[in-house]
Formats: C-alpha cells, structure tokens, sequence
C-alpha cells in the first residue's frame, strides 16, 4: 500500500523523511502501514486468522441491482398518476405484463449533489468524500448484504460492470472501507468464473498461494494491533482504517480456500465471446440468472454505461454526448432508443426469473431487484427524483408511488433498509436512513 492509498485514506504522508514510514515484513512480502506520526519505528510481532463460516440449505433470499450511469428521460419514464391503476409511460411498456411484480417510485433519492460523480452514491447514499467517521463508511447494498451470507456461496457477491466510461470504471458496489469493487468486465469473464474451475495440477499451487498470503496477513493483522497502545487518537483511527482493509482482505482468501476443492457447476453451453456492452446485455442477464440459479452467488450488480455505444443499435453519437441533449427532441429520441433497449432486457430478465421454480413460489418472489439510476436528469447533472423500480423479493406490489418531496422528504435509503431488512439482514439503519419505507 503505497503513497496514492495513503491519500486516497487521507493521510499524511512524508516526502522528507523514509524513517517516518512503516512496514510490516512476512513471508518475504512487504505491506506498508499508513503513516503515523506519533509512532516511531520499531519491530513488529505477528496475529491470527477469522474463523470460517457454513453453508446452509433453506431456500435462499436473493438480491439484485441494475444501476444505470446515465439516468432516464423522467417524462417518458415515470407514469402520469399514481396508484394500482398506473397507465404505463412509453419507457415502462416493457413492464406492463409484470406490473403486479413490480413498484415504481417518483420522489426517491439520497439528497446529495454532484452530477456524474453522485452517481457513485447509488447503492450507498453517501458519497465517498463525506463516509469518513461513517460506522459503515459508503458501504454499498449490496456488500452489506453480502457480508451477511458470506461462505454459503461460492461468491458472496457478483459486480458485473465496465471498466471504462465517465470518471473511471464501474462504482456501483463499495465496501465499508471506501474500496471499489471492480467488476467483471463482460460475458466471457462472468461464464469463466461461474463455470470453469482451475485444473486439478493447479490446485495444489491455489492452495499454496492462499496459504502464502493468509500468513502475510496473519502477520500484517497481528502487528498492527500491537501498536494501538503507543500511538494517539488521531493515528490510531488510521490504523483502524487500515486494518478493516486488511480483514475484508482475509475474508475473500478465506472464502476463495474452502471452496478450492468444490467443483463448479457444469457449463450449460460453450464460453461465449465478448462483442459490446450493447449486444452482451442480454447474455450478462442470462448469466446472472445462472448464478443465482446454481446458487453461485445470491447477491449481483450490473452497471450499464461506461461501454454501452449507442452505435450498435444504429445511432452515430456516443452515450454521454447524447445525454447532453440540450432539450432537443430529435437527440432525446435517440436517447429513449437506448433507454427502450435497456428497459426491454431488464423486463426480459424478470421474466426469466419468474419463470424459474424455486421452493414455494420461483426466483423472483425471492429476489429482490432494485432498478434505477442515481443520476435524473444527464443533462442539468441532477441527481434528485431518481427513478427507481423494485421488483419481486416478497413484497406487496403493482403500484406507482410518488414520494412527497417536501421538507420531509423521505431518503432512498428507507427503500433500501425495507430491502436489507426482506433479505435477512436486521438492521434499524442504512446510510442516510430515517426508518423503513415499507
């Protein structure tokens, strides 16, 4: 962890002095401590390990989220009245045949600005400069619920994205130590890792590698600890920072270890290839099916932007240019063109979730899909009045709801604790949460 980590934390980190930074030294790898200032060099001792979780066999609760970078045409996409009785917007055709699965929110949001940027605060609410002192930090949705099934599947989670586009790759999935969670960036990485596994020869070097580095962090954990006692308050919430980092670390090695020897399921057709975010749509759909399916995993993201050119589906101009529209109709019609296309696959994916028996019920009555955006308007860089969709999961549905958006406004995050609640996970708060919404 070098200089950049060190300021991405906010530390201070000396230019003048190489005795003020620190290293802790295993295995012959090199980890380096954040900087702090009231600690002077010293030799560092060692640390242990977490415990392992178990798999369970109860019919699982799931969750999904789309998130999209861009946001939608409100006046296409939002009904023009509320309740059971919703007449379907131009955008939401598509979802008519599953309205009874489905609820619409107009009035949702996370109150916070920054265009392009705030887009980032989708599935977390707080935006990444303000998490500092957070007790969750900007911890995303879904790695919260993540956190709570980990072990029982091969993955806790699946965050498929891309790593281009506006102001970096993918940022919908966060951990509570302010990481980034990169994505599986198209068809043919998702298929391998849910459906190729390491050559036997292999195993015995994977078994190796992790043990490798469960004692590298077994050592860096360990020393850590021991300097809380000499260093101050100020030091010791760096360190504090820095050690989450160093377990969220240790849980994926755990987790990746005990099912090295666990056979992955069959393939159920040949590894395809990449071609666009555009035409991969449907088969990164197809897929997370497949992972929920096989119980992989119970928990995906998808972000559509970053790649998604519009010229796949015949329109000249890229994405992002074309959600400056400046008002004019002929552009805002090539953008519902990709809007339509998106909400298409979307229902399309719901389809084939309801059409999957699971236990008493199928997939979708025990998924719960949140669909949206955390921008609302592209062109003036709004980020309030998200649209928003939750389908399936066990909830009431079939109505639009539109939110009061007065003094009183109720935070997205309400929406979301309903949902991390319905999963399983009993929380009374989630980022800028005032209660429950449901």
């Amino acid at each position: 962890m070098g200089a950049n980590s060190a300021r991405n934390w906010g530390m201070r980190v000396s230019k003048s002095s190489p005795s003020r930074r620190y290293f802790l030294k295993s295995v012959g790898a090199t980890l380096s401590l954040p900087t702090l200032h009231s600690l002077l060099p010293n030799t560092l001792g060692a640390g242990s390990a977490l415990g392992a979780t178990v798999a369970d066999n109860a019919t699982p609760r799931r969750m999904v989220a789309v998130g999209n970078l861009l946001g939608y045409q409100l006046p296409y996409f939002f009904p023009e009245s509320p309740g059971a009785n919703w007449k379907p917007s131009r955008l939401l055709k598509s979802l008519d045949p599953l309205r009874d699965d489905l609820t619409i929110y107009r009035g949702l949001d996370h109150g916070v600005k920054g265009g392009h940027f705030a887009v980032h605060a989708f599935m977390t609410g707080v935006l990444t400069m303000d998490a500092k002192g957070r007790p969750d930090g900007n911890i995303s949705l879904d790695q919260l619920a993540a956190e709570s099934v980990a072990g029982r599947t091969r993955f806790p989670s699946l965050t498929v994205g891309s790593e281009k586009g506006i102001h970096g790759g993918c940022q919908l999935s966060w951990t509570r130590s302010g990481v980034r969670v990169p994505p599986i960036t198209g068809p043919r990485e998702l298929f391998e890792k849910l459906f190729i596994g390491e050559p036997a020869s292999q195993l015995t070097q994977v078994k190796d590698k992790h043990a490798l580095q469960g004692s590298i962090l077994d050592a860096v954990s360990g020393d850590a600890k021991t300097l809380k006692k000499r260093i101050d308050a100020e030091d010791r919430e760096k360190l504090d920072e820095y050690l989450t980092s160093v377990r969220e670390v240790e849980q994926q090695l755990q987790l990746k270890e005990q099912w090295v020897e666990v056979p992955k399921p069959d393939a159920p057709f040949e590894q395809p290839r990449n071609k666009n975010m555009v035409e991969d749509l449907p088969l990164l759909y197809d897929l997370m099916v497949l992972a929920l399916q096989t119980d992989s995993t119970r928990i995906a993201t998808l972000e559509i932007g970053g790649e998604f050119e519009p010229q796949h589906l015949g329109i000249e101009k890229g994405y992002h240019t074309l959600s400056h529209h400046g008002k004019k109709q002929e552009i805002v019609d090539q953008l519902l063109v990709l809007e339509d296309y998106q909400l298409q696959q979307f229902a399309r994916f719901l389809e084939k979730l309801k059409g999957i028996e699971d236990g008493e019920g199928n997939m979708l009555d025990h998924t719960s899909v949140l669909f949206g955006s955390g921008m609302s308007n592209a062109n003036s860089h709004s980020n309030s009045n998200l649209p928003v969709i939750l389908a399936g999961g066990g909830f009431e549905h079939g109505e639009f709801k539109d939110v009061p958006m007065d003094h009183h406004k109720v935070p997205l995050c309400n929406l979301y604790l309903s949902v991390l609640n319905q999963f399983g996970v009993e929380r009374d708060n989630f980022g800028t949460s005032t209660g429950t919404f449901i």
